[in-house]
């Protein structure tokens, strides 16, 4: 089992840049793949990017278009969201996800983080 806590969300201006934190616990912090994800009122779910257990293999969702990175830090069992050029659009509450398989971590992940509000002012 882990447990996730995002950090680092707040109200930045279009163009700014933001980095996200999902700080996980449990010992098995490193097995898992780690997800972004957000919502946005009145809006479905979204995939942001995922990262493989040890960071060699990331994913991002397409209108990502290389704005935002995803990294980690397994010593510090840490995940990382840098965004760059935010858009007014990408206004959402983000959430850091868990999971041990592949197949679901960028679809519906076992665990959850709270989730950390992001607003861009136009």
């Amino acid at each position: 089992q882990v447990e996730l806590v995002e950090s680092g969300g707040g109200l930045v201006q279009t163009g700014d840049s933001l980095r996200l934190a999902c700080a996980g616990s449990g010992r098995t912090f490193g097995s898992y793949l780690i997800g972004w994800f957000r919502r946005a009122p009145g809006k479905e779910r979204e995939f942001v990017a995922s990262i493989s257990e040890y960071g060699d293999r990331t994913n991002y969702g397409e209108f990502v278009k290389g704005r935002f990175t995803i990294s980690r830090d397994n010593q510090n069992q840490m995940v990382y969201l840098q965004m760059n050029m935010l858009k007014h659009e990408d206004t959402a509450k983000y959430y850091c996800a868990a999971d041990l398989s592949s197949r679901w971590i960028r679809t519906n992940p076992t665990y959850w983080g709270p989730g950390t509000q992001v607003t861009v002012s136009s």
